[in-house]
């Protein structure tokens, strides 16, 4: 099953940490906090990625055309391209990486629509945002997503509200999705999506196509979007407070989200 995720925003509300690099690239620890979410999709067995690419998409593609050598050791002799040896080549990631250009000013929605011929005949795939760290049971969510048969799931979270609020009934149906409340008291869109290839349906050729708007409420309108209650850790990286809160729970050993050895 592939995993995609939306690198391609600009992150303004970011951009004091690191200016000249797209907010996926942000460093936690010594690795961008997309290779955490990376890491945490492939400990559960998911290493099949397709990246949406938009702002500074070029800072992506070289960090992963140059992986091995900014994550190992490697030694060559100069004019000799040909001596390059990488040393610790068993710590090596078994990713399938897929980077697609979706547009500089492109939304959420005209992203996802963008990459379905990268997704083939799957049924379903998983979607996420490039900046969200969580400890979520993946393997358990695409189960709960497939015990529903519905077009869609959605991981419902607890932070602090400021994102797409959820109401879901005692089902776990979703019966109403507010983007970005003034407040909230429920659960609001942590992002892990599973999504069967139906939402394609949901996602028409249009400029300015917001995942999080028309296309979720679609869902909702027709009974197909559900909710996976998560009551763990989750944390986006969307301002500077956000990026030193990841930041030392990582240098002190405490990244709940660290699912690998």
């Amino acid at each position: 099953m592939k995993v995609v995720i939306l690198c391609g925003g600009q992150g303004t509300r970011i951009r004091d940490v690191a200016e000249d690099l797209p907010k996926p690239m942000i460093p936690i620890g010594e690795r961008p906090i997309l290779w955490h979410i990376m890491k945490n999709y492939a400990a559960s067995g998911f290493n099949e990625f397709v990246l949406c690419l938009g702002y500074r998409g070029h800072v992506i593609k070289d960090f992963f055309i140059n992986y091995d050598m900014l994550t190992h050791d490697f030694q060559l002799t100069l004019g000799r391209p040909d001596s390059l040896k990488v040393h610790n080549t068993d710590a090596r990631e078994d990713w399938q990486v897929t980077l697609a250009e979706t547009g500089l000013n492109a939304m959420t929605g005209d992203r996802v629509r963008k990459i379905k011929k990268y997704i083939g005949d799957d049924e379903t795939f998983m979607l996420t945002y490039g900046d969200g760290l969580s400890d979520i049971d993946i393997p358990e969510l695409v189960r709960f997503h497939e015990s529903h048969g519905k077009v869609a799931t959605v991981t419902g979270v607890r932070p602090p509200g400021r994102f797409g609020e959820l109401e879901c009934d005692a089902d776990s149906m979703v019966v109403e999705f507010n983007e970005k409340p003034q407040a909230t008291g429920g659960r609001i869109s942590g992002g892990f999506f599973v999504l069967n290839r139906k939402i394609f349906d949901y996602l028409p050729d249009e400029d300015g196509l917001v995942f999080e708007e028309q296309p979720l409420r679609g869902l909702v309108r027709d009974n197909q979007l559900m909710v996976h209650q998560h009551n763990g850790f989750w944390q986006c990286m969307d301002t500077y407070r956000d990026y030193k809160l990841l930041t030392s729970l990582w240098d002190g050993g405490n990244a709940p989200w660290r699912n690998w050895a």
